[in-house]
């Protein structure tokens, strides 16, 4: 939809389209409280600095609807079929689907919670290699760059619902 059908739009309408974005009520709630926006500018500006502004429980409940890398997301939801083009970089190799369900697992084990990577764009090679550099992370940092991972995947997706 365009920004004006996006200014316009019943709440309930957008509430879902939002939430598979990034999964966190104040986030959703914000966005739609400011409405009209009038500039794509603007409603990214304020969607980037409510996601910079997330607590690590708002992040935590946001990595719940995230899959794990190399899993093939099942379904027709939009965070389903959102996942499955993000993660089209993984591939069909046997090889490194067992190498990324490793890393994943050695990642859980670590820091107890999904692997999650801004998967766009990015070859398997890719990103497996940066799971193996952030597996040397320390807890500080590690939660540092998921909130960075989960706040550009939010912004994608939320080019997604919003077109210029």
């Amino acid at each position: 939809m365009d920004l004006e059908e996006f200014d316009s739009a019943p709440t309930d309408r957008l509430r879902p389209a939002l939430t598979a974005c990034c999964d966190v009520p104040r986030w959703v709630d914000a966005i739609l409280a400011k409405r009209p926006y009038g500039e794509l500018a603007a409603l990214t500006a304020l969607a980037d600095q409510v996601l910079r502004e997330l607590d690590d429980d708002e992040v935590d409940r946001a990595l719940q609807a995230h899959p794990r890398i190399g899993d093939r997301p099942r379904g027709a939801s939009t965070e389903a079929s959102w996942s499955r083009s993000e993660q089209s970089g993984v591939g069909d190799d046997t090889g490194v689907r067992q190498e990324l369900a490793e890393g994943n697992r050695q990642y859980e084990d670590r820091f107890g919670r999904v692997f999650l990577i801004c998967a766009t764009g990015l070859s398997a090679e890719q990103m497996l290699g940066s799971l193996r550099e952030r597996l040397t992370h320390d807890d500080a940092t590690e939660a540092a760059v998921v909130h960075e991972e989960l706040r550009k995947i939010a912004l994608l997706r939320l080019s997604k619902v919003v077109t210029a």
